[in-house]
Formats: structure tokens, sequence, C-alpha cells
């Protein structure tokens, strides 16, 4: 029976932002609003952002040709788009099939809260802030945004495409926080408990890797298996600091 999977799939978050450091600049100081003017798929990595992309990059390039990614997806925000950019600089692009932006990988949108700490948020809609904690962040759409089911819906229509146009290749996916945690729900068939008790533990580090590479003897017809989970070596080994920035505009944890 053919295979249906990719061979490999890297799920990597981008590199610390300069939204990154401007949220917790904010809730450091106890302020309601983060300080950046761009809109949030504008924003860039910070300096330590892009160090971070140049040594998962030359992590990458290390890797034997035959283990490298040849399909590169990336959300089209910029931070997302910086860190797809330094990684395949480092790589032979005459090996790479497709170098490709995906909207669906983008950040999930938070509507009328973007750009307000957990105390902003309280503060300026605290009906709104009372109803997100009843519902849980799981299923909570803030007016104008998403939640993590809308997120997952979007990464759906990615999977089938996988499996439609690059299975049996290495791909390389470029994304957000909410990202790499979604498609682990999807992957690893999670639940909501599960999921969220994963997100609880760990805000997910700029720059690491989870991976999953496809085991033909794993279940009836094979599938992909986790191989790594928030694997940031490549940032260690070269001596470059490990940030676990929470994403931008996000309201408290459920």
């Amino acid at each position: 029976m053919e295979q249906k999977w990719p061979q490999q799939i890297w799920i990597v978050r981008h590199g610390q932002s300069a939204g990154n450091v401007a949220r917790e600049a904010a809730e450091a100081a106890s302020q309601f609003l983060i300080d950046i003017a761009e809109r949030d798929m504008d924003v860039p990595l910070s300096a330590l952002g892009e160090r971070q992309a140049e040594a998962l990059g030359q992590w990458f390039a290390a890797l034997p040709p035959e283990e490298r990614p040849n399909v590169v997806l990336f959300s089209p925000y910029v931070r997302a788009r910086q860190t797809a950019r330094a990684i395949v600089d480092q790589l032979e692009r005459d090996d790479l099939l497709a170098v490709v932006t995906d909207e669906r990988l983008r950040e999930k949108e938070f509507g009328i809260v973007d750009r307000l700490t957990p105390l902003g948020i309280a503060d300026k809609y605290p009906e709104l802030n009372e109803q997100r904690r009843h519902v849980g962040k799981f299923y909570f759409r803030p007016p104008g945004g998403e939640s993590w089911c809308d997120v997952i819906l979007r990464l759906r229509s990615m999977l089938d495409m996988l499996t439609r146009e690059y299975r049996n290749e290495r791909v390389l996916i470029v994304g957000h926080q909410v990202i790499v945690n979604c498609f682990r729900y999807l992957l690893e068939r999670m639940d909501e408990e599960t999921i969220l008790a994963t997100d609880r533990a760990a805000d997910v580090p700029n720059c690491s890797v989870t991976s999953y590479r496809f085991d033909p003897a794993a279940g009836k017809r094979g599938k992909l298996v986790l191989d790594l989970q928030n694997f940031v070596a490549p940032l260690t080994e070269t001596g470059t600091p490990v940030t676990v920035s929470k994403d931008q505009p996000a309201a408290p944890k459920a």
C-alpha cells in the first residue's frame, strides 16, 4: 500500500520576535498595553531571534543530504518568514522541491484583545475576560479573533494537502507557538484536556523543533510518530540563548 504521509515533518516556532520582547517588558511593568507599533503580522525578529534562526539553519544544513528538509512551508508573518529564510539560505536550493508561504500557518488571530496584556484584558473587557475563563481557551473566540478550534480547523486542511502533495517528502513547517501545539493536537490525536495540560506545562521555545517521522510498522498502515519535542540542541550547541517568550497578544492561560 502506498505511503500516505511525508517521511518526516519538522514543526518549528519562529525565533524570538520584537513582540515577544515588548510583551515581557509590558508584563514586567504591569502595563495594560504592549508597546509595539507594527501590526502583529509585521513584527520582525529581534537581534537574538536572528541568531537563533541562523543557528537552527546551521543544524539543518549539517544533517546528511538525504535527511534534510526538501519542502519548506511557512507562515506569512514577518518573524516566521525571516526564520524560514535564515534556514533556507543554508540549505542546498537545488535540493528543495518547494519553498512556500501559506496563510493557514499564521498566528492565531486575537481580535479586539490584540496587544493587550492579561491585566489589560481584565481591565478593558472584564465581562469578556470572565467569559473566557468560563469557556476555556480551547473554545473561546474573542470578537474578531479565533479560538484554538478555529486554528485546528485550518490545520486540518493543511494536513490534507501534506498527504496529497508531499507524501514521502521531508517537510519543514515554520510557524508560531499555537501552530506547534495545534499540530501536536492533530498528529498525536489529543483531546482538549491533554493539549491544554501540555500548553500549561511549558511554552514552546523560540526556534525549537518538534518533529514526526513516518514509521511503517506503526498501526495498520504506518503513521507519523513523535521524534523530537521542543528540541533546542541546535541553539545550545552553538551557545545561542534559548528563549521561551509567550506570543505577543495573549490572554491568561486557562
